[in-house]
């Protein structure tokens, strides 16, 4: 059985079709990206900035964030850390309620994005406006919603969430006796409402990648497997979760790879998780979910288009240019933070006695 190579994010023939209206940077040559590294190692010590990087953006800007001072994490944690960190400026590599919700939290700071236009199919799929009238149909239930959303979203909730606290969370609210109004994720939502027994009304969204994993071709694929564990992450939808040796966000599906007792795994994610995955445990073997059938040009495009934006090109005409930032008026981002706070003052609880806050996880 043979590793399969970390994940390049060309245009590959087969898939071009799928997504064919996102601007996803070309290749750069082996010459200009070691020329684009060397000058956005520079441009981050000029500017006085950090660049955090999402688990499912290229190896590449992965790799320079943490070679650089910065951070590889899930949403909230990159957010964090961008607020505990003395830059003055953030460049985030992910999608755009990512770079919200670092601005939300560090909103004093200069936040920029490689690509304006990298988005989520969560946050698109819920617009404040829709969302709103959803909300005011059912004023006596506690709004809790995903980290995947806008800021104008948050500012419209009770509780922001993650995938690894959306559980204790939703179910501490549970034995209060609210009742719960989820967005944006139908998945995401039905898992916990699975977990907890909650009295929870859905808003009906998903994600792109995610809502494309097969239970039928995952059981096929784990008869080829047999030896092989199954990590998912919970925005799935339930049939394949409930084939799943661990559920987790990302951080949790980083934690149960290099926990559980095997040498392959089969992983239910974004395929830009491989890259941290295979780095963290270089002796296991990680195969990626299918997400299409044999008669299907590819057995799995589990890549967001979104994610695949962000470039050392346009990371580096950000940062010299200063174009592409994430704004947030004051009034919104202390909204919004309300039930962030609520969630990290949760978290921080449960923490225990130690103060050690967990991590949270998220996207």
């Amino acid at each position: 059985m043979n590793k399969i190579v970390d994940v390049i994010y060309e245009r590959p023939a087969t898939c071009d079709t799928r997504h064919a209206w996102a601007n996803i940077p070309d290749e750069p040559s082996p010459q200009r990206r070691a020329e684009l590294q060397d000058l956005i190692r520079k441009s981050l010590k000029r500017h006085n900035a950090v660049l955090v990087s999402h688990y499912y953006v290229h190896p590449d800007l992965q790799d320079l964030a943490e070679e650089t001072g910065g951070l590889v994490a899930d949403s909230l944690e990159m957010a964090r850390f961008g607020k505990q960190h003395p830059a003055t400026t953030l460049v985030v590599a992910g999608v755009r309620f990512m770079g919200e919700t670092a601005k939300i939290l560090s909103n004093e700071k200069t936040v920029l994005m490689p690509e304006l236009e990298a988005n989520c199919s969560l946050d698109l799929g819920c617009p404040v406006d829709a969302f709103s009238a959803f909300c005011d149909e059912h004023p006596e239930r506690t709004v809790v919603v995903y980290a995947n959303t806008s800021a104008a979203v948050k500012a419209r909730s009770d509780w922001v969430v993650t995938s690894s606290c959306a559980v204790d969370i939703v179910r501490h609210l549970h034995e209060q006796g609210k009742k719960i109004l989820w967005a944006p994720d139908k998945h995401l939502g039905e898992y916990v409402q699975a977990q907890t027994g909650a009295d929870m009304v859905l808003w009906r969204g998903s994600c792109v990648v995610h809502d494309e994993f097969k239970a039928f071709e995952l059981a096929e694929m784990k008869r080829q497997y047999p030896d092989a564990k199954v990590l998912v992450h919970p925005e799935s939808p339930a049939e394949v979760i409930a084939m799943a040796d661990a559920v987790g966000s990302t951080s949790g599906i980083l934690k149960a790879a290099a926990t559980l007792p095997a040498k392959v795994f089969i992983v239910a994610t974004d395929n830009g998780m491989m890259h941290k995955l295979r780095h963290n445990n270089p002796d296991k073997i990680f195969l990626e979910a299918p997400t299409a059938g044999r008669s299907a040009t590819c057995r799995s495009c589990a890549h967001c288009p979104w994610m695949a934006m962000n470039g050392l090109e346009n990371l580096y005409a950000a940062l010299e240019s200063g174009t592409n930032r994430i704004e947030v008026s004051a009034q919104l981002a202390e909204r919004a933070k309300v039930p962030i706070q609520r969630m990290l003052d949760f978290t921080a609880a449960r923490a225990g006695a130690s103060g050690i806050v967990p991590n949270i996880g998220a996207a």
